[in-house]
């Protein structure tokens, strides 16, 4: 169907989408997410006529015939609070000024809570996942694709909103990933006052240094949009004492990677120098373009801005579905800088608008047919 023959998105109360949101962003899941995963499943169980499982990746639930041909995709674990977002045995969530605020509202669970209104009302097959252990390296993402989940497409509902205008939430067609190394050089301790019967470990790492600094910077281009990675030096110890030449001086290295190209950190390494790389979570990139541009479709038909496609500068499980060889786009209601803050908080209504790109996205999607 044309988008010009396409009926609007049909609504849903606002309500519905905030009550479910209320409730998630009250249950702590810093420590233990077990409770959060619980009541996500305990409410698709209630409300979804489909299959609902829950396991060690999180809670996946499918309805419909072909449900793998689109998946929602979120995760309930959070970072930890900080202390004003604590009361008793819960999450306080005040609202004031249009606004739910609460450790989790921005970092997922606002944009969850429309993902499952949008499951159990989309005219489609569908997946929906929320996976736990994000914030700590994608870890249910990984398992529940170890264990054979394989969505051919996915909407992954972290933050896109405020990208290419404030209040518009775009549609993010590629991230960045983030590798860590840490590189370690070597020498041989001396007193500082005979230098020569060393090797200075410090003076390696400085070379090494240097070396990092002269690295080109990967680059690469996803659907017409260009992105420009990094390489940095975050962090540096070394030595044991003023009167000694140094036998051991290491540093951190903070790369942020692009799809297809990394850093050469082998031209770092030599005598006495070497690498390790510490956490390595995958770049995204969209490799279907039909689906980018119904995404896209949906997010301008449930707003009054004009959305764009977009890239994000950090990672989310979107990169590890990506790695397996599932199409992504990222689409939700947080801001820049709203997550992981004393004050986080999400818009009522861009939730509301979030639901409805999610559940026109699975609706064009079902068109495409097998």
């Amino acid at each position: 169907m044309a988008d010009a023959e396409r009926p609007r998105t049909r609504t849903i109360d606002g309500e519905t989408v905030r009550a479910v949101a209320r409730d998630l962003v009250s249950i702590p899941s810093h420590d233990d997410e077990r409770a959060a995963g619980e009541a996500i499943a305990d409410w698709l169980r209630e409300h979804v006529d489909g299959t609902v499982e829950r396991g060690e990746a999180g809670v996946i639930a499918r309805r419909g015939d072909h449900p793998d041909r689109i998946a929602l995709v979120g995760h309930h674990d959070v970072v930890d609070p900080d202390d004003s977002q604590v009361a008793g045995d819960e999450y306080v969530r005040p609202e004031r000024d249009g606004r739910l605020y609460g450790r989790g509202s921005a970092d997922m669970k606002g944009s969850l809570a429309a993902a499952m209104c949008a499951f159990r009302d989309a005219d489609g097959p569908c997946t929906f996942a929320s996976f736990r252990g994000e914030e700590r390296g994608g870890v249910g993402a990984r398992r529940a694709i170890e264990d054979g989940f394989a969505p051919e497409r996915a909407v992954v509902g972290e933050g896109s909103t405020g990208y290419s205008a404030p209040g518009v939430t775009d549609v993010a067609v590629a991230h960045k990933g983030r590798r860590g190394s840490t590189v370690r050089a070597r020498g041989e301790s001396a007193h500082a006052s005979e230098p020569e019967a060393g090797t200075n470990a410090v003076y390696r790492a400085v070379d090494a240094v240097d070396a990092v600094r002269d690295l080109p910077v990967p680059e690469a281009e996803v659907l017409g949009l260009s992105l420009t990675g990094s390489v940095v030096v975050t962090e540096i110890e070394g030595g044991s004492g003023w009167n000694v030449v140094p036998e051991a001086c290491e540093f951190t290295v903070d790369e942020r990677t692009v799809p297809g190209e990394r850093a050469d950190l082998g031209r770092v390494e030599g005598k006495g120098v070497e690498s390790t790389v510490d956490q390595d979570l995958p770049p995204m990139a969209c490799g279907d373009g039909a689906f980018a541009e119904a995404a896209l479709a949906a997010a301008r038909e449930t707003q009054e801005g004009t959305p764009e496609h977009v890239a994000k500068p950090h990672a989310t499980d979107a990169g590890w579905l990506a790695e397996a060889g599932t199409d992504c786009v990222v689409v939700g209601a947080a801001e820049p800088g709203e997550a992981h803050t004393a004050d986080e908080s999400v818009a009522l209504d861009v939730l509301d608008r979030c639901y409805g790109i999610y559940r026109e996205t699975v609706e064009r999607v079902a068109e495409f047919g097998d």
